[in-house]
């Protein structure tokens, strides 16, 4: 490749068994049961086969038909399980005050289960982590500050996206690290930060002149500025490790002791580390989250000296007051939510920038969430294999029924065999996903919000499809917290 070539990546695919029609085992084995059926009460009597059609006719509709992609069978699951919900009122929260009992406090929805711990290291100084007591799950979040690739050197970028594949195909060696959650943080700067900033370095009988021009810039600046965080979330999950901790105490310590391998590998990937985020700092991310008007306030208290966050902020209290789930929105106190995922991932080979327009800062406060899940070294081989058997035998049935291979069979087998040549000269083989979500303050503004996410979703060159009926889950993945949807639904 010369030097002024641009490299591309690309690789992406979904994961498809050894079924027909595209189908997964089971569905087609209940495809083919009812086809089986059918024949079979055929040759017994028709009587029977009126009996027996309906029934197996609508198993095997529900299953071959599909809206947008996902089978028939699927989506009325989903939408029963709401109509359950919400009669039920679980799609609604109230907390505090305005509930008796144990549960008064609680986060809502699939945090409720988590707890915020204040964990001890001689080494690096003390951190906060997420517990999942339901799942036994601890994430522990490093906050970082990425380098742009836009006036790097084309060699440079390449080295970190490379570096970055080997940090993920080293976490398929530590058995105790479920998945990693890198989210970009984005908001339209209060202007509070730089108020105080200021105010505090105004010399009073200094020329009126440059007081004039120091707030004017001061009240131009949340138009024209942004917070920007980058995080990385990592899940442990301590009975995976051969250490076998016995108590919380113990997985702690082990989490301790495999954390700095970790973090000092990022630094190859074009990220600096800033530190382990503190149990203070993941209250006011979650706290700002539920209550974006609260940023400033939050920014403002974290910056004065000889403030203590953890004073006005502690798990009990950063969820929201009152909270309802929609179809289509999660409203939270005075802000109302929206949440996609990762639909189909770009299917030609694109540039290491691809997803800038989506992370990069807009009108409105944003997380994008990418979530990898990455197999065990050990099985990553059979993976693999299994993907590569399936595209065999999917390309044996065409053949057998004498009909030509489709464009994107044949793109899917030769990317199936790609990441099988990958994956045997040591790359990591694991699941990826995507999650965006996007906050607004006005109800009025939420059009525009999900337009903004949604066009610059289309520049990225990737499909999302708004999480119907799973809005609080999905705000809850982009959030520090190690929330892991596919994980849940198991």
């Amino acid at each position: 490749m010369s030097s002024n070539q641009a490299r591309t990546y690309g690789g992406w695919r979904r994961s498809r068994g050894m079924g027909l029609f595209g189908l997964g085992p089971a569905q087609s084995v209940a495809v083919l049961g009812a086809l089986v059926t059918l024949i079979i009460t055929a040759s017994v009597g028709l009587q029977l086969l009126a009996i027996v059609a309906v029934p197996c006719l609508v198993t095997i509709a529900m299953i071959l038909l599909r809206w947008d992609g996902v089978p028939l069978s699927a989506g009325i699951t989903r939408r029963v399980r709401w109509l359950v919900g919400t009669t039920r009122g679980y799609t609604s929260y109230r907390s505090g005050v305005m509930v008796a009992g144990e549960h008064a406090w609680q986060l809502p929805g699939v945090l409720a289960a988590t707890t915020l711990l204040d964990v001890p290291d001689e080494s690096h100084g003390p951190y906060g982590a997420v517990y999942n007591q339901r799942l036994g799950m601890i994430t522990v979040t490093l906050r970082c500050a990425a380098t742009s690739t836009w006036l790097a050197d084309p060699n440079a970028t390449a080295g970190w996206v490379a570096n970055w594949g080997g940090w993920l195909a080293t976490l398929g060696y530590v058995p105790m690290v479920r998945h990693v959650t890198v989210t970009v943080d984005t908001a339209p700067d209060s202007g509070s930060r730089l108020t105080d900033y200021v105010s505090r370095r105004i010399v009073p009988n200094g020329p009126a002149s440059a007081r004039q021009v120091l707030q004017k810039l001061v009240e131009v600046s949340p138009a024209a500025a942004a917070d920007v965080e980058t995080r990385v979330s990592i899940t442990f999950y301590p009975p995976a490790s051969p250490a076998k901790p016995a108590n919380l105490g113990e997985a702690l310590a082990e989490i301790s002791r495999t954390l700095p391998g970790l973090q000092d590998s990022l630094g190859s990937c074009g990220l600096t580390v800033l530190g382990r985020a503190s149990a203070a700092e993941l209250a006011a991310i979650v706290r700002t989250a539920f209550d974006p008007g609260a940023r400033g306030d939050i920014a403002s208290l974290s910056h004065r000296s000889g403030v203590d966050l953890s004073r006005w902020l502690d798990w009990a209290n950063v969820g929201p007051v009152a909270a309802e789930e929609h179809m289509d929105r999660y409203e939270h106190d005075d802000a109302t939510s929206v949440s996609w995922a990762w639909h189909e991932a770009p299917r030609q080979q694109v540039h290491a920038d691809v997803l800038a327009r989506l992370v990069a800062p807009g009108p409105y406060p944003k997380r994008v969430s990418l979530v990898y899940r990455p197999f065990p070294a050990g099985e990553a081989a059979r993976i693999v294999e299994s993907e590569v058997n399936a595209t065999a035998f999917r390309a044996a049935y065409h053949r057998a029924q004498r009909r030509d291979e489709s464009a994107r069979d044949l793109a899917d087998r030769e990317r199936a065999l790609q990441t099988a040549r990958e994956e045997a000269t040591g790359a990591g083989v694991g699941l990826m996903t995507l999650f965006v979500t996007t906050t607004v303050l006005e109800s009025s503004d939420l059009g525009k919000a999900v337009a903004d996410v949604e066009s610059r979703a289309d520049v990225a060159k990737i499909r999302l499809r708004r999480l119907r009926a799973s809005q609080a889950t999905g705000f809850a993945t982009t959030l520090p917290c190690g929330v892991c949807p596919p994980q849940l639904a198991r």
